[in-house]
């Protein structure tokens, strides 16, 4: 399914692969653990992040950026091969992604819309995965304002965003906290993968 150019692949993962994949991020998330970043004007944000790969994406008063270390200044732990698995199913031919960013919504977080444009090629997709409670997708425009659509996403979907919709604002407006039993205590991962450089 295409909306705007965002390649939607739903159920794309069945509940033995999600329930395998959560497994795999409880160990990177044992190495780098979830943190609540902060915007560079000092408001924290509401998802909780890390990340697996070469780089992670911060934030801080420092600003946006790609960081070679957690917060904590250790390395992040590698990407797991069944992510790397995904990235290759739908992204064919594109270089492997360097950054594997891990969002975690609880009950009331969202992510305004925003372009992913602090990587060096454009030429290549951000692929996201949506594990968990359901997350309202919305997705915008090259430019700001303008019509936007929206879509339900459910744990297993899998979104390519590349060619035109690579740099088109896209956000999640809020979760159904509760509607997946694929996390316990509820709530909403999502994976962004990332080529970097």
């Amino acid at each position: 399914m295409e909306i705007g150019g965002f390649e939607i692949h739903p159920a794309l993962l069945d509940r033995p692969a999600q329930e395998a994949l959560v497994e795999d991020l409880r160990a990177v998330l044992a190495q780098a653990p979830l943190v609540q970043p902060e915007t560079p004007r000092g408001r924290k944000m509401s998802v909780r992040m890390s990340a697996a790969g070469r780089y992670g994406w911060i934030s801080d008063r420092r600003g946006y950026r790609y960081s070679d270390t957690h917060p904590a200044g250790t390395p992040w732990p590698s990407i797991p091969e069944a992510v790397l698995a995904i990235w290759r199913r739908v992204a064919p031919g594109a270089r492997d992604p360097e950054c594997c960013l891990i969002n975690w919504y609880g009950e009331g977080a969202r992510m305004g819309l925003h372009q992913d444009r602090d990587e060096t090629d454009m030429s290549q997709p951000v692929v996201s995965v949506s594990l968990g409670d359901d997350g309202l997708f919305r997705m915008g425009n090259e430019e700001r304002g303008g019509p936007t659509r929206s879509v339900w996403l459910h744990s297993g979907d899998v979104v390519v965003m590349g060619g035109a919709a690579r740099l088109r604002h896209h956000g999640v407006d809020r979760i159904r906290f509760g509607s997946s039993t694929l996390l316990p205590r509820g709530g909403r991962l999502n994976l962004t993968l990332r080529v970097v450089t």
